[in-house]
C-alpha cells in the first residue's frame, strides 16, 4: 500500500468518529496527519477505536504489522506521548490497566499539540478550520462540544440558576483534582504572529478529574486549588472572556474563549446565525430607558451580537450566545440576562454527549440516502 494511500485510510476512519475528520479539495487533511503520524503509527492508529480497549483486545487486528505484544504496547504508549491517540489507566481487580482509543481531531488532538507547536502546523490547521471541511463537520448536528454559560456571580435571574448553567457551582463540586493548562488556540495565533486582543493570559484553561489527571501526566497542566480557579475567573471576567464549559452536566473541562483566537467560537462568529450552533439557556436584554448608549458593551461583546441603533444599544438574538459579560462592566445598569423560554439540559457526561451526536449523524445520513 502506498504512503499516502494509508493517510487516506487513516483519514476515511477517523471520519467514522463523532466529530469526524473530512476530506478536502486541497489535502490539508492529510497534511495534517503526517504532523502526527508514521506511516507504521497510522497503521496503527486505523486498528483503534473511539471506545477504550486494552492492549490484548487490540493485538489481534495489528499483528500482521509484525510487532510483538510488548512492542506494540511501546509504540501506542509514544502514539499516546505525542499526542495522536487517548490512553487511560483504570485500576481493576489485577491492578492498574492501560486502555487505548483513537482521538477527535478536536477536542483532542489539537489540544495536545501544546508542547510541539509549528507555525505549519497552525497554517495548516487554521485553513482546515476556516475554509475548508472540519468547521462544517463541528455543526453538522448542531450539537455542540461546548455549551456558553453566564461568567460573573452578580449576574441574577429571576429563576434559580441550575448548577450546570453557574460556573462556580461546577467548579465547587468537581470531584477529584483540577488542572490548568495554556490555551492551545492563543498559543496558536501566537505562533502565526496574531496575539490576543483580549487577554494576556495564556495559561487559563482547566480540566477536572480524569481530564486533569490526563493532562498533567502528559505534563500540559498543574494542578490548581477551586480558590485558584475561582481567582482566573475574576480575571477572565475583566478581560471579557467567554465561559465555555463541555457540554454536559458534569463538564471535563472550562474553556475561557474570546472571538478572536478561539477556534471554536471565533468560527462560529463568522456565521450569520452562531446561535443556532450553541447551547446556551440565556440572552441579553436591553433597557432601552436605562441605556446612554455609551458603547461599552459593544466593545465587550466577543460575537459582534450588540449594535448602537438611535444611540440605544440593540441585541441581535441570532448571535447573542448568553455568556453575560456585557452585564458587569454596563455603566448604567441597562443590561441584564434573561433566560429562554424552553431550557436545554446537557447530557450528563461527554460520553453521553458523543452518543447524541453520533445517533444525529446517523439520522442525518439515512435522511441523504432517502433523498
Amino acid at each position: 500500500m502506498a504512503i499516502d494511500d494509508i493517510y487516506r485510510e487513516l483519514q476515511e476512519h477517523l471520519d467514522e468518529l463523532p466529530i469526524g475528520y473530512p476530506a478536502t479539495d486541497s489535502g490539508v487533511e492529510i497534511r495534517i496527519l503526517k504532523h502526527y503520524f508514521s506511516p507504521e503509527k497510522a497503521r496503527i492508529a486505523i486498528n483503534l477505536t473511539f471506545m477504550p480497549e486494552t492492549i490484548e483486545q487490540i493485538y489481534p487486528r495489528v499483528k500482521e504489522i509484525g510487532l510483538s505484544i510488548e512492542e506494540l504496547e511501546q509504540t501506542l504508549d509514544k502514539m499516546y506521548e505525542k499526542g495522536c491517540i487517548n490512553r487511560y489507566k483504570r485500576t481493576v481487580e489485577s491492578g492498574e490497566r492501560k486502555f487505548y482509543a483513537n482521538a477527535l481531531l478536536a477536542i483532542g488532538m489539537l489540544e495536545y499539540k501544546l508542547k510541539d507547536l509549528s507555525r505549519e502546523f497552525c497554517e495548516d490547521f487554521e485553513q482546515y478550520m476556516l475554509h475548508e471541511g472540519f468547521l462544517e463537520e463541528m455543526t453538522l448536528t448542531k450539537i455542540p462540544q461546548f455549551r456558553t454559560i453566564p461568567l460573573n456571580k452578580e449576574v441574577t435571574f429571576d429563576n434559580q440558576v441550575a448548577m450546570y448553567d453557574d460556573v462556580r457551582k461546577i467548579i465547587e463540586n468537581v470531584r477529584g483534582r483540577i488542572s490548568l493548562a495554556d490555551c492551545i488556540c492563543r498559543k496558536g495565533k501566537d505562533e502565526l504572529g496574531r496575539p490576543c486582543k483580549a487577554t494576556k493570559l495564556r495559561e487559563i484553561c482547566m480540566q477536572f478529574g480524569t481530564a486533569a489527571e490526563l493532562y498533567i501526566d502528559k505534563g500540559f497542566s498543574r494542578p490548581i486549588t477551586k480558590e485558584e480557579a475561582f481567582e482566573i475567573l475574576k480575571v477572565a471576567e475583566k478581560d471579557g472572556l467567554v465561559v465555555s464549559p463541555g457540554n454536559a452536566i458534569y463538564p471535563p473541562f472550562i474553556c475561557l474563549c474570546c472571538g478572536c483566537c478561539c477556534e471554536y467560537l471565533g468560527n462560529k462568529k463568522t456565521l450569520s446565525k452562531p446561535i443556532q450552533y450553541y447551547r446556551t439557556n440565556y440572552y441579553a436584554k436591553i433597557d432601552a430607558e436605562e441605556c446612554t448608549g455609551c458603547g461599552t458593551c459593544i466593545e465587550r461583546c466577543q460575537m459582534d451580537a450588540l449594535t448602537l441603533v438611535d444611540d440605544i444599544s440593540v441585541v441581535d438574538r441570532d448571535r447573542c450566545i448568553g455568556c453575560g459579560i456585557c452585564v458587569p462592566t454596563c455603566p448604567s445598569e441597562a443590561i441584564k440576562l434573561e433566560k429562554l423560554e424552553e431550557e436545554t439540559i446537557p447530557p450528563k457526561n461527554m460520553g453521553l454527549l458523543y452518543a447524541n451526536i453520533m445517533k444525529k449523524k446517523k439520522e442525518i445520513k439515512r435522511n441523504i440516502i432517502k433523498e
